[in-house]
Parts: C-alpha cells; sequence; structure tokens
C-alpha cells in the first residue's frame, strides 16, 4: 500500500507484518506530518474492507487532511487498497516424491493452499515455486500431523507403506480430517489396516482413509496419476 500526500510526501506499508485483522506491520513515511491521524483512518478503512464478502477487493480513496481526517494542516492524501484472502481449502501433501511434486504442480493452479511435509530437502527444494503453495522439512513425518490445519484434506503419499504408516497412525488416534488417503495398491491398503489394528487403532478402517486414491482414469505415469488424484479431491470437496 502506497499514500501519496499533494506535496509530494508519501507513506508506505511495507511488506511483512500480519495479525488477526490483516491491518498491522510496518509503517514508513517519507515526511511525519499527522501520520497517526492518517494510519488510524487507513486502518479503519481496511478493517471496513475486510468485513465485507468479496473475496478480492480493490479500493482507492482521497481523503482531505482537513475535512475528513480532521488535521490542522491542509493537504490531500490518496491511497490505494487491495484485500487478499486465503483460500479455505487446504490440501496437505506427505512427501515430495514424483508423484507429489506432480500433483502439486496441479494444485497451484486452483484456488487452494497446499502444504507439504517431507524429511528430505533436496525433494522439497524441487517442489514448484507458487504464492500458495509451502513446504516444510519434518523428520520424522508424523510429527507434522498437529501442524495440519482443521478441515484440510490429506494425502499420504512417502516413499513407502512404512513411512506411511507412523503418519496414518497418528492421524487416525488424533485427528478427524474430511478427506485422508493414502497412496498405494489394494493390496498396500489390506497390509496398512492389519498394521493399524496391530498398533491399537480402533475405528473403522474400512471407511477411515482411502487407498488406492485417485478416480479410475489415465495411465500409470506420475502426471496422470496426479490428475486422477486431484480430480478425486474436487469431487470430494465438492460432494
Amino acid at each position: 500500500m502506497c499514500v501519496r500526500h499533494s506535496d509530494g510526501s508519501y507513506w508506505q506499508r511495507a511488506a511483512g507484518g500480519g495479525g488477526q485483522d490483516g491491518c498491522h506491520g510496518k509503517w514508513s513515511y517519507g515526511r511525519h506530518r499527522g501520520r497517526g491521524r492518517v494510519q488510524d483512518a487507513a486502518i479503519r478503512h481496511a478493517r471496513a474492507l475486510l468485513a465485507q464478502e468479496s473475496p478480492s477487493l480493490f479500493d482507492q480513496v482521497e481523503w482531505n487532511l482537513q475535512r475528513d481526517i480532521g488535521m490542522t494542516c491542509g493537504g490531500v492524501v490518496r491511497m490505494a487498497f487491495e484485500v487478499f484472502r486465503p483460500s479455505a481449502w487446504v490440501v496437505v501433501i506427505f512427501g515430495a516424491g514424483h508423484v507429489a511434486n506432480a500433483l502439486a504442480r496441479v494444485l497451484i493452479a486452483l484456488d487452494c493452499r497446499i502444504l507439504v511435509f517431507d524429511s528430505r530437502p533436496d525433494w522439497l527444494d524441487a517442489m514448484p515455486p507458487a504464492p500458495n503453495l509451502e513446504c516444510a522439512c519434518v523428520a520424522p513425518l508424523e510429527e507434522a500431523v498437529n501442524r495440519i490445519p482443521d478441515g484440510a484434506f490429506v494425502a499420504v503419499m512417502t516413499q513407502g507403506h512404512r513411512s506411511d504408516m507412523p503418519i496414518l497412525a497418528r492421524i487416525l488416534k488424533t485427528r478427524s480430517f474430511p478427506y485422508l488417503g493414502v497412496i498405494g495398491s489394494p493390496a498396500k491398503a489390506g497390509v496398512l489396516r492389519r498394521e493399524l489394528l496391530d498398533a491399537g487403532v480402533v475405528t473403522d478402517l474400512e471407511k477411515a482413509f482411502r487407498c488406492p486414491i485417485g478416480l479410475p482414469i489415465g495411465r500409470n505415469t506420475p502426471e496422470e496419476i496426479a490428475i486422477s488424484i486431484a480430480a478425486e479431491l474436487l469431487q470430494a470437496r465438492d460432494a
């Protein structure tokens, strides 16, 4: 956000900061004329915009410093506001392998927030850069379960069932999500359910998670598997 006064001074909202109302952060000024009153007016206007239901909004205002702001000095301040709201749909991917990478590339084009957890920094580095994609290196991976936002859709797709199993067990014992899926074959699903039962997970394991995941479409390539998984995620979201 940048403000320019009629006298050429400016007021700029620096990147960074944050807060529940989205109106906190670092402020810098070209001159210090009336910065408190102007800042208060800007925050009030920003909060009014945030209260509106529009997912994105751009607004420009021009305030007379005497009439609108209540200052003694004259002049005009012009300010631009732009509202960005994070998507309510969160997809969490455990694993950063070939299929997970391809899935992230499909999802970043959608209105969703993607979190990827892996214990291998080099694989995480290969993830596509995107403003709605966050990566975190966590070991062991099950320690990331408590970092999953409520209501997230979770896809477990690590190197194999030995690394999938602790994540799945932790989730089923401590959390609940609208979508929980594990990449793999029907045979792998059977092994996981037996091991979960032995681990003391007491729930309907046939309904507790999906395995295999993805709609029955496409060929057995990372890119087409990723598209089938993304399609299933959308289907589950909109059911």
